[in-house]
């Protein structure tokens, strides 16, 4: 079972410090810069930045913030993650909770969801007023803590007892008649009032799927 990572924050922002405004040929680069990225061309942002840091000698966890949203978004995923390494590592501590974050989000859409989760926390520690990060952890926190449940009732499914026994009956006969909706909600009401229903799980799940195709 995959996660919904649309739910998942991310930054979009870029960051300019002041410190970076030397001369008119920097101010023009950086604006290049900026408006690639506003426009979406993230390739061009990425090049636009390094040239940033090559022609100026500009090295600054600023610069790799934005160097990492760049390569994000122009799924270059790799060079995204190694940029963002090298941001957390910066002394603001804003902006290393923020790249903290967007590695965590990296990591999530590989499906490397504990070390996701690390990434999310090293985001509180660094900014404990981070709400982006603060979503994201506890998002992910909660989904991982179901999908162990979950797991933990498909290796050691529960013997059903009679009254779960008999509303899978109920639910068998509504299935033979197509009324997967109805079948659905019966098993769904007998798991909330006995545990023991969850010895059907692969049912309800199959049910779930059905009803879902049927009512797009």
């Amino acid at each position: 079972m995959s996660m919904n990572w649309a739910k998942l924050i991310f930054g979009l922002f870029l960051l300019i410090p002041s410190s970076w405004v030397k001369n008119s040929k920097l101010n023009a680069a950086i604006d290049v810069a900026a408006e690639s990225y506003a426009n979406a061309e993230y390739e061009q942002s990425l090049q636009n930045h390094l040239a940033i840091q090559e022609q100026f000698g500009i090295q600054s966890s600023e610069l790799d913030f934005n160097l990492g949203l760049s390569a994000q978004y122009a799924e270059k995923l790799e060079e995204a993650t190694g940029f963002y390494d090298k941001a957390s590592t910066s002394s603001n501590a804003m902006l290393s909770s923020f790249a903290y974050n967007q590695g965590g989000v990296l990591l999530g859409n590989k499906k490397e969801y504990e070390v996701a989760l690390s990434k999310f926390k090293s985001a509180l520690i660094k900014d404990p007023f981070n709400e982006v990060a603060r979503h994201n952890y506890e998002l992910l926190a909660r989904w991982l803590k179901r999908e162990e449940e979950r797991k933990n009732q498909e290796e050691n499914p529960p013997e059903p007892s009679e009254f779960a026994k008999r509303k899978k009956a109920e639910a068998d006969r509504l299935v033979e008649q197509f009324r997967f909706r109805d079948a659905l909600n019966v098993m769904t009401e007998a798991l909330e009032q006995d545990s023991t229903v969850a010895a059907y799980q692969e049912f309800i799940t199959h049910l779930q799927e059905v009803t879902e195709i049927n009512e797009k």
